[in-house]
């Protein structure tokens, strides 16, 4: 993709030209224009790939369709025609959602200060205001820039104040999730107006409601992340400390886990959370004392043919396999058996592949036991057979010449067995294909005992250093 941005006042010129100038119909002259900026490197993300209405007889432009939604929520917003506002609010969320390049537009031409005002004229009428925040909700997708304090304000307020409605918490969470993905200013301003123990909070008031568990978990997560290239370092660590110690965010999380056993989109969900919350040594403990860890491997014993719910367990299984103790308790609970199935299972699924490598990697860090496990459970085969599966993966191979050098770093008798594999080849191939590879490959031939060519780096020939 293209890194150079335009107006879409230049797009609209380009297109409407190719109609004038070259007499092309609308659809081929919208084609032409695309095929004619992205060639260019652009960016064509946030553009509306339509025909503008051709202006009108006094010469003035007409507008795009989203813009006119807009300007007719405007008029019922400035008017205060509550009766009105249903159906605009309706009108103009319906386009937000349709795609980026029509809310982006409408961003620009100013309809954060409607739609906010229009959320200010509805404080009074819950539905009106389920409505209002719905709309937010799908202009703030993907342009978090756009909320302000008042708005961050505004959505505080009604979580506080509206608590136990199950849709207007649900509505409110949309909000805050939209504005913090990627945004770090907003996380650490929403997390200094107290939004973590609303979201807790409402995991725990709302535990039947599938919708606010799953979008308040994933609002947590957010909360976590290291999303925002504008800034140098975020608060992702210390947010999740907080999660965990002032909200006790990991037993929010499995117990909630208990009442939607048949509902992997949800468990999915909070693994995922809780993989994000992994991050000291004793939280990793914590999750397995308050039966976390059963849970996990339920889901992935139960949940084998779902493909995201395998990559999200596997990817929280190895988080909190950070802590020796809990590799151990993996191992007992029969996880590195159904972590190989896994792979084997869903060998086709590069990501499964890393996550499951990834898991069984750190299980056999610094445990020869568990190395033991993992070798009759045909953890190694089923590491080179995703090697062989995806050559062209550099996370896979990499992951996987991590495993087998861990399996055989302190357990020797393993190198022969995983010769005769065919590991040698193979992990030659990754470092041969992979740059990213060529230490961990290097590790791992060493660790087998085969013979490894080193790499000079720097030979000293050209030149010598500056005195």
């Amino acid at each position: 993709m293209g890194s150079k941005q335009i107006a879409q006042e230049t797009f609209d010129d380009a297109v409407q030209e190719n109609i004038t100038e070259f007499e092309m119909d609308p659809e081929e002259a919208v084609r032409e224009a695309v095929q004619q900026f992205e060639s260019q490197g652009v960016d064509l993300s946030n553009i509306v790939k339509a025909v503008r209405p051709p202006a009108s007889e006094n010469g003035q432009r007409q507008k795009h369709q989203i813009l006119l939604t807009l300007d007719s929520l405007g008029r019922a917003v400035a008017e205060s025609d509550v009766a009105e506002l249903p159906e605009q609010l309706s009108a103009f969320a319906a386009q937000c959602k349709e795609q980026l390049a029509f809310r982006y537009l409408a961003g620009q031409n100013g309809a954060y200060p409607v739609v906010f005002s229009a959320c200010q004229l509805a404080s009074g009428d819950r539905d009106l205001l389920l409505q209002a925040f719905s709309t937010l909700s799908a202009l703030l997708d993907g342009q978090p820039d756009l909320l302000d304090a008042a708005g961050q304000e505004l959505l505080l307020q009604t979580l506080r104040e509206q608590r136990e409605d199950a849709e207007m918490t649900l509505a409110g969470i949309r909000c805050v999730r939209h504005a913090c993905l990627k945004h770090e200013q907003n996380r650490q301003d929403f997390v200094k107006g107290g939004i973590l123990p609303l979201l807790t909070g409402a995991i725990i008031q709302h535990g039947s409601s599938a919708d606010v568990v799953r979008t308040a978990a994933s609002a947590l997560r957010i909360m976590t992340f290291d999303d925002d290239i504008r800034v140098p370092f975020g608060h992702a660590h210390d947010h999740a400390k907080m999660i965990v110690l002032e909200n006790d965010g990991l037993r929010v999380l499995i117990e909630a886990a208990k009442a939607f056993t048949d509902n992997s989109g949800v468990l999915s969900e909070l693994c995922a959370t809780l993989s994000r919350l992994s991050v000291r040594n004793e939280f990793c403990q914590e999750i397995v004392d308050l039966g976390g860890l059963n849970f996990m491997v339920t889901l992935l014993a139960d949940c084998m043919e779902h493909p995201d719910v395998v990559k999200q367990v596997l990817s929280a299984i190895r988080a909190v396999a950070g802590n020796d103790d809990v590799k151990d308790a993996i191992v007992d609970a029969g996880g590195t058996d159904l972590i190989v199935l896994a792979i084997s299972h869903h060998l086709g699924n590069p990501q499964i592949c890393e996550q499951g490598c990834a898991a069984l990697c750190m299980l056999a860090l610094r445990k020869p036991e568990n190395c033991s496990v993992i070798m009759e459970g045909g953890g190694a085969l089923a590491a080179l057979q995703a090697m062989k599966a995806h050559p062209r993966e550099v996370a896979v191979q990499k992951q996987a010449c991590m495993l087998i050098r861990n399996l055989v770093s302190r357990s020797r008798d393993f190198s022969q067995p995983i010769l005769e594999m065919g590991a040698e080849n193979l992990i030659t191939e990754a470092r041969a294909a992979h740059r990213d590879c060529d230490d961990v490959a290097r590790a791992a031939l060493r660790d087998l005992g085969c013979k490894v060519e080193l790499r000079e780096l720097w030979t000293g020939q050209k030149g010598s250093l500056a005195q």
